[in-house]
């Protein structure tokens, strides 16, 4: 059993920056893929970035590519998500997830285990 507790969202002008967390209890994070997805009121969860639990292999949504990036300290059991370039249209409710590694998409949200309870985030154009 995993714990997720995102932080770190808040309110920022377009094209400024921001940094998820995403604190994981327990001693199996190291061993789990984390994804990060956000959720604007009215729309379908969203996928915006994946990491493998050996941080080789990373992937990003087509809309955040270039401005987000995903990582990951297995030593303190904590997923990062760094924002830059930020635009309104990134204003969500941002969602952290992990999953034991399997073989099926890591874009998908309904193939994650865990989830944490949400960070909102909000861009003021």
């Amino acid at each position: 059993q995993v714990q997720l507790i995102e932080s770190g969202g808040g309110l920022v002008q377009a094209g400024g920056s921001l940094r998820l967390s995403c604190a994981a209890s327990g001693r199996t994070f190291s061993t789990y893929n984390m994804g990060w997805f956000r959720q604007a009121p009215g729309k379908e969860r969203e996928f915006v970035a994946f990491i493998t639990w050996t941080s080789t292999l990373t992937d990003y949504g087509d809309s955040v590519k270039g401005r987000f990036t995903i990582s990951r300290d297995n030593a303190k059991n904590t997923l990062y998500l760094q924002m830059n370039r930020l635009k309104p249209e990134d204003t969500a409710t941002y969602f952290c997830a992990g999953r034991i590694p399997a073989p099926s998409s890591l874009r998908s949200s309904s193939t994650y285990n865990y989830w944490g309870q949400g960070t909102q985030v909000t861009v003021a154009s």
